[in-house]
């Protein structure tokens, strides 16, 4: 199975989301585009939250100095993103993919993220509830759903907040997988309490 990690903007939750994910199936983790924070990556932050020995964090094809929009971060770093460049990596495990920001940050002049989701990843949107998030969750939804890409379910993360989810859920008619509460901290121990609780939706999806 291959689970591909999208947010409905940045900031949203999609690492810890991933570490989730990674732990609850002792999955390969890959982040294809890192922008910024290369001595505290993503991949770093994975490697620390999670506790099993099965899985293989495979390094990110491209790593960009900026902590920006991938294709302005590219652009300083003097290239351009290619997305021939970007070759999955081989494994026989399942395979979380984390995103960069939301699906329709650019890439380069004519793509974005969402071009980087294959026919054969199922996506999980994570949601975080603020003004204007509503809005940011069906647009998503709705870009997905547009390509035909399937869309494995939702995780809300952060406090709950019962109108925004319901109005989510009854819109766009997507599996409801859990939430992820503003815990004080995160690290290995709060990730495997996160990854028990939701192993069995993982294993369902």
């Amino acid at each position: 199975m291959k689970i591909f990690i999208t947010g409905i903007g940045t900031d949203v939750g999609k690492t810890i989301a991933s570490a989730i994910v990674v732990e609850a199936l002792e999955a390969d983790y890959w982040k294809p585009i890192q922008a910024g924070d290369l001595d505290n990556s993503d991949s770093h932050k994975i490697e620390r939250y999670i506790s099993n020995d099965k899985t293989v964090i495979h390094e990110s094809s491209y790593q960009l100095n900026t902590p920006a929009s991938p294709h302005l971060a590219a652009q300083l770093d003097g290239i351009k993103i290619d997305l021939k460049n970007i070759i999955e990596p081989l494994t026989k495990n399942h395979l979380v993919i984390e995103g960069a920001g939301g699906i329709l940050v650019p890439l380069n002049d004519t793509e974005c993220v969402v071009d980087l989701i294959r026919n054969d990843y199922k996506v999980i949107v994570v949601s975080r509830h603020y003004l204007g998030s509503i809005n940011h969750t069906l647009l998503t939804i709705e870009v997905l759903k547009s390509r035909k890409i399937t869309i494995a379910g939702i995780i809300f993360s952060g406090d709950e907040n019962e109108a925004t989810e319901t109005i989510i859920l009854k819109k766009t008619g997507v599996k409801f997988i859990g939430r992820i509460d503003n815990e004080p901290y995160f690290d290995a121990n709060v990730i495997s309490y996160y990854a028990d609780k939701f192993r069995d939706e993982f294993l369902t999806l």
